[in-house]
């Protein structure tokens, strides 16, 4: 009796021992029940079972958003081979449990041989579909804190029907190997009245409207506030703030007829110390009020303390203005040509200095050739130079001249006068120029050489 206890306790330990022995050898050389690599089970396959099912299976390439089949691309394989059992091998071993396991696990494996094309080919295309897809679809409306008519507002939500065409892309990239490819639909969430990005938007306007800007004028600083010029605002996706610039407009017209001297009087004291008034025509500036306010508003969104006017304009042969750093002498400076027509006179200045003087003959008076009073500007300067145009009783001429300096839009300017044998103080009466300022010989050059570019000329 005691015997055959013997011999069933040793049968037992060998069944047992032979047992384990086949549990272990069986957990070394196949894979867990439930374990898949690129998304295909290889649970209770050997290494190489595992690498001829990869091998074989087809991949159709058909992409569904839902229910509906969005795309059918060309049928494809994994790309596996021979090369890829090592890595194979690697898995199994990796996935290794001491007993049998039902525990679900994923695993991949680039293939040496994938040819690329779901992972680029029908990606692209795929995306291509959705957005074409979207072109006919309703997009969402963001909730937005904006300002209007000085108070702040927040615009609601509504929602679209467009597709999220990120997150599906996202979505597709992990059905990387699925014979199909199933998305589920998403749709772009707008954001919505309690998002904290509305409340920042809303907290960035209210720092907007405490804001203020030094402007500087020439030599005039305004302080400029936000609360006062700014009614309307809005912030763009990328928190960019965008102001409504009429009110900021309508402080730079302000400012303009306070400043500038463009078509405007200026006071002028004469070579005998009398003021006169004198209009001013090239010579002047003022400020483009719409470009100036645009870039006031900008000032603002961008949360400048500082800032000096940029945008000046002029007429005449610059458009950039003339006189705008000039602020002495009523904005005309110290620098200047002046011109009397009484007197036939013209007088040169440089910085305050009288450095050159002559006697001249201006435009002919009894026909209207007058040279044009006002304040005009040197134009450009030219040695030797033509001159083309017209005048009472020669309808086309074409002289040419040693010195010329242009100073009225219409081709008024000093030049020699070299075939003038008039020229006394009346003689602008009845045999005057066509508008210009004919000077000397004796004294042209000098004159010329001290004409500078852009500088006023005060006419009378």
């Amino acid at each position: 009796m005691r015997k055959s206890k013997i011999i069933m306790m040793t049968s037992l330990i060998v069944v047992v021992a032979a047992l384990f022995a086949w549990v272990q050898y069986r957990q070394a050389t196949k894979f867990n029940a439930n374990i898949t690599i690129n998304e295909t089970k290889v649970g209770g396959m050997t290494a190489e079972q595992a690498l001829k099912k990869l091998s074989g299976t087809v991949l159709k390439n058909e992409v569904y958003l839902g229910k509906q089949q969005i795309y059918n691309g060309k049928n494809t394989k994994m790309g596996f081979t021979k090369k890829d059992l090592p890595h194979i091998q690697q898995l199994l071993k990796k996935q290794q449990t001491f007993w049998p396991s039902s525990k679900e696990k994923e695993y991949s494996i680039v293939p040496g041989a994938e040819d690329q094309y779901r992972s680029k080919i029908l990606k692209h295309k795929v995306k291509a579909k959705l957005i074409a897809m979207n072109k006919n679809l309703k997009a969402p409306v963001d909730a937005e804190a904006r300002l209007e008519q000085g108070k702040f507002i927040v615009t609601p939500s509504k929602k679209g029907d467009k597709y999220d065409v990120a997150k599906l892309m996202t979505a597709y990239q992990k059905q990387r190997y699925n014979s199909e490819i199933h998305l589920k639909p998403v749709l772009i969430q707008p954001i919505t009245a309690k998002s904290p990005i509305v409340n920042k938007e809303k907290q960035r306007l209210e720092k907007l409207l405490q804001q203020t800007i030094q402007y500087q004028v020439q030599d005039k600083v305004y302080t400029l506030k936000a609360s006062e010029l700014i009614e309307n605002a809005a912030i763009s996706k990328h928190m960019k703030i965008k102001v409504d610039s009429n009110r900021i407009k309508d402080k730079i017209t302000e400012i303009n007829k306070l400043q500038s001297t463009l078509y405007k009087n200026f006071t002028f004291k004469t070579h005998s110390g009398s003021t006169i008034t004198v209009k001013g025509e090239s010579y002047g500036w003022a400020i483009d009020e719409k470009d100036e306010a645009k870039m006031l508003a900008t000032a603002f969104a961008k949360g400048k303390e500082k800032v000096k006017a940029e945008n000046i304009y002029g007429i005449g042969w610059t458009t950039r203005g003339t006189g705008y750093q000039i602020t002495t002498n009523g904005g005309i400076g110290n620098t200047y040509a002046e011109v009397s027509i009484k007197e036939q006179r013209i007088w040169i200045y440089q910085e305050g200095k009288l450095v050159a003087s002559s006697n001249v003959v201006t435009g002919r008076h009894d026909t209207g050739e007058d040279t044009p009073p006002g304040v005009w500007y040197i134009m450009y300067k030219e040695s030797p130079s033509i001159l083309q145009g017209s005048e009472v009783g020669n309808p086309n001429y074409s002289v040419k001249v040693q010195y010329w300096a242009q100073f009225t839009n219409g081709g008024v300017g000093f030049h020699d006068a070299s075939w003038r044998s008039n020229w006394t103080s009346s003689a602008y009466l009845h045999h005057g120029s066509g508008g210009c300022v004919n000077t000397p010989q004796s004294a042209i050059k000098l004159v010329y050489d001290h004409l500078t570019q852009y500088e006023p000329v005060v006419v009378y």
